[in-house]
């Protein structure tokens, strides 16, 4: 038989302590606890602290769940909607806004839509029925209608990283048009006449943007954009792979690969090994490598690469600080504003170490 200090791994835990019990234990009023748990207005400093020490004592912890569920308290939560949480890129964007809202004692929820809009908006009312207080999204570039204020009941709701037609909330961008325009000039001003685009789908609201950018350097130049070697629509790295065999594979491959996103990078990297490995060549010194967003293990590639690039994080605390200044009522009724964080390139030459700045 157990002695009375010995527990049974199946033994029934003992109740969690309540307000009730806490304001037994300091001689005081269920209410006066209260009072003190929520900030301590209209209660002396000595009854602060006879509640605080009993709190300690009997190790009280407020019950978050129910007590977001009860008129007049918020829930402290922030739904955050993301397209590939595989990509590390959003992993620095959640890292920016949870330092900003944490600040603010606000916890993030967030799900993936593989930019699928069907699962984004089952994701929304998800949230939305949790009583977030806000959102952050960015949106895979479908159908609007699950972010009109009359579906997210009013929640405020910023976008990040792009925008979405239709709905008209604050928003921090990217410069994806300077941006790519840049890389793509400075490709063009090393001779490269055969550049590869590879990009999202059209609704990809970065991706057209990118493109704009492509398309304005060679404008610029008065070289012409070569639609053989534009291709949209790879949405992972294994598509992007495939889409990179087929331009290495052509008659005339291209001479350069502009890659709209990390993602299409790592695809266009894996094959110009696989070809390279093929064809017994240094693939690497044929084809000149330019892209969108930096990505793990960049300074092994043994190219020529070019990247533009800005601070992911920086772009996560903006859309938070953007939502906060709404929830805390500084811009409830004013109209709706974009922030664009500005981006800068970084190349590194074969055979150099980091990617320096251009």
């Amino acid at each position: 038989m157990a002695g009375p200090e010995e527990k049974h791994e199946n033994a029934s835990p003992r109740s969690l302590p309540t307000i009730s019990d806490v304001a037994r234990h300091a001689g005081v009023s269920p209410m006066t606890v209260s009072r003190v748990l929520s900030g301590g207005h209209h209660v002396s400093a000595a009854m602060q602290r006879k509640v605080e020490n009993s709190v300690r004592a009997l190790g009280y912890r407020r019950n978050e769940s129910a007590r977001s569920l009860r008129p007049g308290h918020r829930s402290g939560l922030v739904g955050v909607v993301v397209t590939n949480l595989t990509n590390p890129y959003y992993a620095e964007v959640l890292d920016g806004i949870g330092e900003i809202l944490g600040e603010e004692n606000r916890r993030v929820v967030f799900g993936t839509s593989h930019e699928d809009f069907e699962e984004e908006a089952r994701l929304v009312a998800d949230f939305v029925g949790r009583q977030a207080e806000g959102l952050i999204v960015v949106p895979s570039g479908g159908s609007a209608e699950h972010l009109l204020p009359e579906q997210r009941h009013g929640v405020p709701l910023v976008f990040a990283s792009r925008r979405q037609e239709g709905v008209d909330v604050d928003a921090v961008l990217v410069d994806d048009v300077r941006g790519a325009e840049e890389v793509t000039r400075l490709l063009l001003d090393e001779g490269h006449r055969r550049i590869a685009f590879m990009g999202n789908a059209l609704s990809v609201f970065t991706g057209q943007r990118r493109y704009e950018g492509f398309e304005r350097a060679h404008l610029a130049k008065g070289v012409p954009v070569l639609p053989d070697l534009v291709r949209r629509g790879q949405q992972d790295v294994h598509a992007a792979g495939l889409t990179a065999h087929e331009l290495l594979a052509l008659p005339e491959p291209p001479t350069a690969i502009f890659s709209a996103n990390n993602r299409n990078m790592i695809g266009v990297i894996k094959a110009l090994y696989d070809v390279g490995r093929e064809r017994g060549v240094d693939m690497f010194a044929r084809v000149r490598l330019a892209g969108f967003d930096t990505f793990d293990l960049e300074e092994l590639v043994p190219g020529d690469l070019s990247i533009v690039t800005h601070d992911a994080r920086e772009l996560g605390r903006t859309a938070a600080e953007l939502l906060l200044s709404r929830l805390q009522g500084k811009r409830v009724d004013r109209p709706s504003r974009t922030i664009e964080l500005p981006s800068s390139i970084r190349t590194r030459r074969r055979g150099e170490a980091p990617l320096a700045q251009a």
